[in-house]
C-alpha cells in the first residue's frame, strides 16, 4: 500500500512539475511571434538608421525607438531619472585630415593610423628593423630615426598579432628614441577594410576618461600584399621617408544607454535582480563591399541581441518571475564596450542586487541547430540555459572559439569584472568561420538575410532561460574556481 501511495505521490508531483514546465513556456510563446521579432530587427537594421554608429542621431533614433517599445509593453522606466534613458558624455575624436606619407618618394595611399601624434618629418637614413621586436634593436643607435618594421613577429605573423603587439612595439621604439613606426601590413581586402574603419574614423571615449599620453609616437600601419615592399626595402640602407601628420579633432557628444525594470513577484526574491542587456550600436558607413554598399547595417551583430532584450521584456512585463529585471541596452560597444563600462560604474541600483547578467551579442551563425553560450559552464545556471534551449529544439553548447576571446569581448565582461555573473547568449556556431566571418562587420550583415524560424526558437530559448533563472529559488552564481569568483565575493560579502 505505502508503495503504491509513494508512486502516486512521484506521479503527481512529476505533473505537476509537468504542467508548470508546459505554463511557463508557454507564456513564451505567448509573448514571441515570428511578426515581433522581424518588425525589430528589420527597423534596426533600415539602411534609414546608417549602422546606428555611437553619438549619431541614427544612434538616438535607435534608442527612441527602443525607449518607446519598453513604454508600450509596460516596462518601468530608469529608477534613477524617470525616464528610459542614461546619458553618456563623451569625446569624440577625429583622425587628422592632413596624412602624407612616403617612402624613398613613393605616396603611401593604403594607411591606418593606430596612433597618430602630429609630426613632421624628413628622413634620408630610415631604418628597416625586421619586426621591431626586443632582439632587433640591440646594438643600434635609433635615436631620432623612423623604422620601418613588419607586423606581427617570427613566431606570429597574421593581423591578430599585429594587434596584440603594437603596444609592445611602441614601447620599444620610444625607449629607443624612435621618431615614428611605419609597420608594414600584409592583410587581405576585408580584413584591411575592417582595419581601416576601426583605426581611420574617429574614436570615442568617455569624457574625463582620457588616459591617453599626448606624447606617445606616430605609428602607422601600411598595406603591403605579400609583402613586397619589405622584400625590397630588407636590402636597401638609407631609406628616404616623408612623415607628416596633422592635428587631430576633438568634440563632445551625448549617447544613451537605454534602461527599463520589471518588479519581481517574490516578496524576498524581489531584491535580487536579473540584468539583460545587449549593445544596439553598431559601426556605422564605412568601405563599400563588393556591390558598393556603405551601410554596415549589424543585423546579426547586435539588432538580434537587441531583440532578445525587447522579447523578454515584452515576456516580463506580463508575467513578472520572481526575481526583478533590469533591461539595459548599451550603447558604444563597438567604440571599446564604452555604454557598459560607463553603466557598472554608474549603476542606478546597488550592483550587490545584481545577481546575473544575461547578455546577448553576435557575429553571426553556421549552425541553426545551437545557441552558443559563451561562458556556460561558468555560472551555475547553465542548466536552465541547457533546458530552455531543449524546450525549442535547439542545442545550447559553450563558446567552440575560445582563441577568439570573445567573453572578454562584449559588455557582459564589465559586470564579471565586478563580480557578477554574466554569460552571453549568442547565435548557433560551431567555428569562428563560414557565415560567421562572411557576415561579422560586414555590410551585408542585413535583416533579410537572417532565418526567422531559427530566431523564433533562439529567442523563445532566451526567454524561457531568463524565466528559468529568475524563478529559482537559488541565487545563480560562478562556478566554483572561476577566475571572477574572488570579485562575486568582495560584491556579495559570502
Amino acid at each position: 500500500m505505502r508503495s503504491k501511495l509513494f508512486i502516486l505521490i512521484a506521479l503527481t508531483f512529476s505533473f505537476t512539475n509537468s504542467i508548470f514546465a508546459q505554463t511557463e513556456k508557454a507564456k513564451v510563446i505567448e509573448t514571441t511571434s515570428k511578426e515581433t521579432i522581424k518588425g525589430h530587427i528589420y527597423f534596426l537594421a533600415d539602411d534609414l538608421l546608417k549602422g546606428r554608429e555611437t553619438g549619431t542621431p541614427e544612434n538616438k533614433i535607435a534608442a527612441s525607438y527602443l525607449a518607446n517599445t519598453m513604454l508600450s509593453y509596460g516596462v518601468q522606466p530608469n529608477p534613477k531619472t524617470g525616464t528610459y534613458y542614461q546619458d553618456i558624455k563623451l569625446k569624440r575624436i577625429s583622425p587628422p585630415s592632413e596624412v602624407s606619407i612616403k617612402i624613398n618618394t613613393k605616396e603611401v595611399k593604403d594607411y591606418a593610423l593606430v596612433y597618430s601624434t602630429p609630426i613632421f618629418t624628413e628622413i634620408d637614413d630610415a631604418v628597416y628593423l625586421n619586426y621591431g621586436m626586443a632582439e632587433d634593436y640591440e646594438g643600434k643607435n635609433l635615436t631620432g630615426k623612423v623604422i620601418i618594421i613588419k607586423a606581427g613577429s617570427e613566431e606570429k605573423k597574421d593581423t591578430r598579432a599585429a594587434f596584440e603587439l603594437r603596444r609592445e612595439k611602441q614601447k620599444l621604439a620610444d625607449e629607443y628614441g624612435v621618431v615614428a613606426i611605419l609597420e608594414l601590413l600584409n592583410a587581405s581586402d576585408n580584413m584591411w577594410g575592417f582595419i581601416d574603419h576601426n583605426f581611420n574614423t574617429s574614436k570615442l571615449m568617455i569624457a574625463g576618461d582620457d588616459n591617453q599620453n599626448d606624447d606617445q609616437i606616430s605609428h602607422v600601419w601600411i598595406l603591403d600584399k605579400d609583402y613586397n615592399m619589405a622584400n625590397e626595402l630588407s636590402t636597401l640602407k638609407g631609406i628616404y621617408t616623408s612623415v607628416s601628420i596633422g592635428e587631430k579633432q576633438e568634440e563632445i557628444v551625448m549617447s544613451q544607454n537605454v534602461i527599463g525594470m520589471v518588479e519581481g513577484s517574490d516578496p524576498k526574491l524581489k531584491n535580487e535582480f536579473i540584468i539583460y542587456s545587449a549593445h544596439y550600436d553598431h559601426v556605422g558607413i564605412g568601405t563599400p563591399d563588393q556591390t558598393g554598399d556603405t551601410i554596415y547595417n549589424g543585423a546579426r551583430d547586435n539588432a538580434v541581441g537587441t531583440t532578445t532584450v525587447l522579447s523578454i521584456a515584452e515576456n516580463l512585463a506580463k508575467y513578472p518571475t520572481k526575481r526583478s529585471a533590469l533591461f539595459i541596452l548599451f550603447t558604444g560597444e563597438e567604440k571599446g564596450l564604452l555604454g557598459s563600462k560607463f553603466y557598472v560604474e554608474n549603476p542606478v541600483l546597488p550592483l550587490k542586487q545584481m545577481v546575473y547578467c544575461f547578455n546577448s551579442d553576435n557575429a553571426g551563425y553556421n549552425d541553426t541547430s545551437l545557441a552558443t553560450i559563451i561562458g556556460l559552464p561558468r555560472t551555475t545556471a547553465s542548466q536552465h540555459i541547457k533546458d530552455a534551449a531543449t524546450a525549442f529544439g535547439l542545442t545550447a553548447i559553450d563558446d567552440p572559439a575560445p582563441e577568439q576571446g570573445l567573453f572578454d569581448r562584449s559588455d557582459n565582461v564589465q559586470f564579471a569584472k565586478k563580480g557578477i555573473p554574466a554569460p552571453t547568449f549568442s547565435l548557433g556556431f560551431k567555428a569562428f568561420n563560414g557565415d560567421v566571418t562572411k557576415y561579422y562587420h560586414r555590410p551585408g550583415d542585413e535583416a533579410d538575410s537572417l532565418d526567422y524560424d531559427y530566431l523564433l526558437k533562439f529567442f523563445r530559448a532566451y526567454v524561457l532561460s531568463g524565466r528559468h533563472i529568475g524563478n529559482d529559488p537559488k541565487t545563480p552564481t560562478w562556478t566554483i574556481g572561476d577566475k571572477y569568483e574572488s570579485a562575486s565575493k568582495e560584491l556579495y560579502k559570502n
